[in-house]
């Protein structure tokens, strides 16, 4: 079986029409050609080697991750004598794929890697995570690689990019006991030894993911007397050099093939990345853009094992002389899984799309000055991309639980036994709102975009898009959800009051991307009919959505505000 041929909604994707604009930047005008025996030549050569290694992936996904899958979840990785050992199947996952030249997809050649634009790279952890969503975190984390590439010295860039496209393994260290979601906190001591001409790290990292990783990102507070953002810096740590040992592997709910670590760093030696005091300001904030991506991306493959597992168990299981799926309160759970399903790939596309558009232009301005109208374009593509990374990450995560749930419910008690993959699925799909931001960060990410117009505006532009004649209709129902949704806007927006916009700040934004979804999907159904019946579902869906949402709002007063804030009083006896 492969993940990737059997999964046209993918290769679709990959045929978007600015694709081709993506390609022609990342590869500065084809430079690479004669360089390298591997580098396209044009658009479509770029486009055949895009296609050909994700059919690579895909055969090892269906083949050796996937049939992996249980046997890791069920086995887990261990800790012996501070180190971490994966699982047997985790192992002969990550040789695989390292065998296969499967990691640094998106490094530059001069480091070994494909120089692939983040479309097929996030392609590629979207059909990863269909085979096992624990598996994809350890895969993920060379996203790490672009970090370095991006921010550390030449010097540093050369010693740990080329190994990670060998297959090191990495790790961002940022979180502690006593620093979660709230990164500001982070105590992780970071001292200059002259003697040793190094950095050295001591403290506590909690919850790190693949904790035992050969290269590691770490964040650490490198100025004496501060508390806040500014006293942090960046490093990178080679495990070689030891100083860092594993003292436990959480105990997880789901994705128990990754290793959840926590880590205690006594004079670990690592280097600086960047300037000094910018580690959380500037390079975990990208990283974590990175990771929001990649965790959209796992919510889309994961809902798409949702999906299938689903789609297989209706047809098969036969109740009251007929297969299940004949019934209407199961072909309905199929469709709306269907259309959340393909709802969050669209946006997952959407956004990395923008964000390949103006990282290349920053690579592309370390070469040569940008035009005027190229920095214009890059801005606005980077706008786009933060303003559209929260919502994807919202979105798309919530829909893998909703997914899973309702596959697990198609399954009915059998659903709930350990013998069908939909329960390692529902337990699995349950971190990803939490991690690399709650949905409660998302929104508060995202609730900008609302009250500064940001997604009305790009709104609007997808409003004058013209659609067949037979889409009219739904056209109509977003233009009306939108007149709703500047309504809703309106009405939170004059009390003008920071509390009250906060409380209904997560209605607002999910109104926004239920609008906003619906055009993806309707845009889509315009170049393939494919599309429709998910767009029909989800945009109808949404209007109840949004009308939801809306009627809450303008029947809301602000002195209801206290019923709710009354919470911040309560004690238990």
């Amino acid at each position: 079986m492969n993940f990737y041929t059997d999964n046209t909604d993918i290769q679709f994707q990959l045929q978007h029409p600015l694709m081709r604009k993506i390609v022609e930047l990342k590869e500065k005008g084809f430079a690479d050609k004669g360089k390298y025996d591997y580098a396209p030549f044009d658009v479509d050569d770029a486009l055949d080697s895009y296609n050909k290694v994700l059919e690579v992936l895909g055969e090892i996904s269906g083949e050796i991750i996937a049939p992996n899958a249980e046997s890791v979840d069920h086995d887990g990785p261990e800790v012996h004598d501070g180190r971490v050992k994966y699982a047997a199947g985790t192992q002969r996952n990550h040789d695989a794929l390292v065998q296969a030249g499967l990691y640094g997809m998106s490094l530059p050649r001069e480091y070994g890697g494909l120089n692939f634009s983040m479309v097929p790279y996030v392609m590629a952890a979207e059909i990863v995570s269909r085979a096992d969503a624990g598996f994809a975190n350890i895969w993920g984390l060379q996203d790490c690689a672009e970090t370095i590439h991006e921010f550390a010295s030449k010097e540093i860039q050369q010693e740990f990019l080329p190994r990670i496209n060998k297959g090191d393994t990495c790790s961002m260290d940022l979180t502690e006991p006593d620093a979660g979601s709230d990164l500001q906190a982070v105590m992780l001591r970071a001292e200059w030894n002259a003697q040793k001409n190094t950095w050295l790290l001591n403290g506590v990292k909690r919850f790190i993911t693949n904790g035992d990783a050969e290269i590691k990102l770490v964040l650490a507070r490198s100025e004496d007397g501060t508390t806040d953002a500014r006293g942090l810096s960046y490093f990178v740590y080679d495990k070689a050099c030891g100083g860092v040992r594993v003292r436990r592997i959480e105990n997880k709910l789901g994705i128990k093939g990754s290793p959840t670590c926590e880590l205690v760093f006594a004079n670990a030696p690592a280097k600086l990345i960047g300037d000094r005091k910018m580690g959380l300001i500037k390079y975990v904030m990208s990283l974590m853009n990175g990771a929001r991506l990649g965790v959209g991306a796992q919510s889309v493959g994961l809902s798409e094992a949702a999906y299938r597992e689903s789609v297989k168990y209706a047809h098969e299981r036969a109740q009251f002389g007929k297969t299940i799926v004949d019934f209407p309160a199961v072909y309905e759970l199929l469709a709306v899984i269907k259309a959340k399903l393909q709802a969050s790939r669209a946006l997952l596309y959407e956004t990395t799309r923008f964000v390949d558009v103006y990282k290349a232009y920053n690579y592309i301005a370390e070469d040569r000055k940008l035009t005027p109208e190229e920095r214009t374009e890059s801005r606005e593509y980077q706008k786009l991309a933060d303003m559209y990374t929260p919502l994807l990450k919202l979105l798309a995560s919530e829909y893998a639980n909703q997914n899973a749930y309702d596959a697990l419910q198609i399954h009915g008690g059998s659903g709930f036994m350990k013998e069908y993959a939909v329960e390692r699925l529902y337990r699995d799909a349950r971190i990803l709102p939490i991690y690399e931001g709650t949905s409660q960060l998302q929104v508060v990410a995202a609730i900008r975009g609302v009250t500064t117009g940001a997604y009305l505006n790009h709104i609007r532009q997808y409003e004058k898009t013209p659609v067949k004649g037979e889409h009219e209709q739904l056209k109509k129902l977003l233009i009306a959800m939108t007149a709703q949704y500047e309504k809703a806007v309106a009405l939170v927006s004059e009390k003008n009051d920071t509390e009250y916009i906060d409380f209904h700040a997560r209605r607002l934004v999910e109104m926004a991307g239920h609008i906003v979804v619906g055009y993806l999907l309707l845009l889509d159904a315009q170049r393939d009919s494919a599309f429709e019946q998910s767009a029909a579902i989800y945009i109808t869906r949404g209007q109840a959505w949004n009308n939801e949402r809306f009627s809450f709002i303008e029947h809301f007063e602000p002195d209801h505000l206290s019923a709710y804030s009354a919470m911040k009083n309560v004690e238990l006896p």
